[in-house]
């Protein structure tokens, strides 16, 4: 797995490579600190001699203010490798799932993808940052604490080499014990982001129906799921503090033992015992940085699976079989026995045997119950998903033999969930076309009879619209969704339901600025209202995924059970 996230190292090369030799200079200055306090006491305090007492303290200052700024580096050096680092992998994550097909993204559910955005991306980091500080400092100061301990007695060294395997196997016991944990508390953080997500989304709707109470239990009972989790990973981790100092003392104690018998038999000196204990000390203390990058090493494993799995999911959509230099020369669509499901393995299909053509500049409409997939059917031209069997053609061609940037700039689509962006009005209208006028994003709004809402606002065009949209309407939502797609200036567009929340003159008005602007644009146009389609040039009626019925309004009226079963029962509700 690390392998695939090494490319994202280049940048940050230099500093992930001094972070370590900083720390190498760090420790190697830091271990004269108690073998220059052993001359102090034995030689310095022992014959009085206060010159060599100040000379040797004056060494030991300088040798600490150089290791202190060597360590003051190392961290400066490993923050901005590690930070680097997260920072071009997230890049990496975000513009893959950019790249994503619908089909990629069922397969992720939105609350993970911002888990692997930010959770699993800071631990990755951490996790980097002491690799590349932590766990150079750590053995480069247990082999040279070691060496020096064994420089002033090689049968105390035995003490402490004996519970290095034992802390080893400890260890190693915890990382494999925690490991599946960690990887179950990570999703129940997708779980818990997922329930946050939704009711943030959601609190108009919450607070309409007085459902506070429900979603705080659904909440209190994500977070307790997440907080068993936590703590069933945790309370394994943990054993590792309680073992080391455990150890650490034991060994302290059996050192001061044998090394105050040394003393009295006077094959150790006073001084040398007290470097001695330091040197263990720091050499225990290297074991506990040890066991802390593994255990960060161990959540982070399964942040960089998650992370990578990103990364390697192949895109269902490409433009592998696209001729660069294919443009559409007009606005036509065909579909030739197309087929269509979401999986693979799927038992049935959700289109079936679908064959119909549509002449450029033409008007269609699409009429259909709920669940007989007509926005399935249309979100085969702009190849938001690619059709299971069969063939969707756009201006005589393949949808596959187009670039999928120049499919989509010909095709525009007001999906039937109405999304803004935070920014003004007119900054959500350029993302029709960003280097628009002023003058055709006025004359797109009035198209779409968005105008004199956006004129009512003191800001006008300038007014600032909150995430998502939340401080218009629904209609004026649509409307200017709707204007959006104008500007950019396509050969087709298709509307997704996308004057339900219109009354029935702007919807009729709307339609009217289709005519007249879109002369020679195809519409296609998805409604449950007859009345938004009835003018077409022909209508389609689905039924389960298949075709039903093509015709006009009149002839379906005469001939079409589906059809004159909903135009009497809409006419029934408008007379009642």
């Amino acid at each position: 797995m690390i392998k695939h996230l090494k490319p994202y190292l280049t940048k940050y090369r230099l500093p992930s490579i001094l972070a370590p030799i900083t720390v190498i200079a760090e420790v190697l200055l830091e271990i004269q600190i108690p073998f220059l306090m052993a001359k102090i006491v034995d030689q310095g305090i022992t014959t009085r001699d206060l010159s060599y007492v100040f000379q040797i303290g004056a060494i030991m200052v300088l040798v600490a203010l150089c290791s202190l700024l060597f360590g003051v580096l190392s961290g400066r050096f490993a923050a901005k490798g590690a930070m680097g680092f997260g920072s071009e992998i997230r890049k990496a994550v975000f513009d893959k799932i950019q790249e994503f097909s619908f089909a990629n993204i069922d397969r992720f559910s939105t609350p993970s993808l911002v888990t692997r955005l930010t959770t699993d991306i800071t631990n990755t980091q951490m996790a980097y940052m002491m690799v590349i500080r932590v766990l150079v400092r750590a053995p480069v100061m247990l082999v040279s604490a070691t060496i020096m301990a064994a420089a002033i007695n090689g049968d105390l060294v035995r003490v402490f080499l004996i519970v290095i395997p034992i802390l080893a196997i400890a260890l190693a016991t915890m990382s494999t014990l925690a490991f599946p944990r960690f990887n179950a508390m990570l999703k129940k953080y997708d779980g818990l982001n997922a329930q946050v997500q939704e009711n943030l989304i959601a609190i108009r709707v919450v607070k309409a129906f007085v459902r506070a109470r429900y979603e705080k239990k659904k909440f209190a009972e994500a977070n307790d799921s997440l907080m068993r989790a936590s703590l069933a990973a945790e309370k394994i981790i943990i054993l590792g503090m309680p073992i080391m100092m455990l150890t650490m003392y034991a060994t302290i104690i059996a050192i001061l033992w044998f090394g105050g018998n040394m003393i009295i038999g006077g094959t150790l000196l006073t001084g040398e015992l007290i470097s001695f204990i330091s040197y263990v000390t720091q050499i225990l203390m290297s074991l506990m940085m040890i066991a802390q990058v593994f255990i960060m090493i161990v959540l982070s494993r399964s942040s960089v699976a998650r992370i990578v799995e990103v990364l390697e999911e192949p895109i269902s959509i490409t433009d592998e079989t696209a001729s660069p230099s294919l443009t559409a020369e007009d606005g036509s669509i065909e579909y030739r026995n197309v087929s269509f499901k979401y999986q693979e393995d799927a038992a049935e299909n959700i289109l079936t045997g679908i064959n119909f053509s549509i002449a450029s500049g033409e008007t269609v409409g699409i009429i259909g119950g709920t669940g007989s997939a007509k926005t399935t059917l249309v979100q085969l031209i702009p190849r938001l998903y690619d059709v299971t069997d069969g063939q969707v053609l756009v201006g005589g061609h393949d949808v596959r033999d187009y670039t999928l940037d120049h499919l989509r700039s010909v095709v525009a689509m007001v999906l039937q969930k109405n999304v803004l962006f935070s920014g003004t009005i007119k900054d959500n209208l350029k993302w029709g076309d960003e280097n628009a006028t002023d003058e055709e994003v006025i004359a797109a709004a009035k198209a779409a009879c968005a105008h004199d809402f956006i004129m009512s606002f003191p800001e006008g065009y300038d007014t600032y619209l909150g995430q998502g949209g939340v401080n218009v309407s629904g209609g004026q939502k649509q409307r200017l969704c709707i204007a959006r797609a104008l500007l950019k200036k396509p050969k087709i567009i298709i509307l997704d339901d996308s004057t339900s929340a219109v009354d029935t003159a702007t919807d009729s008005a709307i339609r009217e600025g289709f005519r007249q602007n879109l002369k020679d644009t195809t519409a296609i146009i998805i409604a449950q209202r007859i009345s938004s389609v009835s003018d077409a040039d022909k209508i389609i009626v689905l039924d389960e995924g298949r075709i039903d019925a093509i015709d006009t309004h009149e002839n379906l009226l005469e001939n079409n059970a589906i059809y004159r079963e909903v135009f009497h029962s809409q006419q029934k509700g408008v007379e009642e």
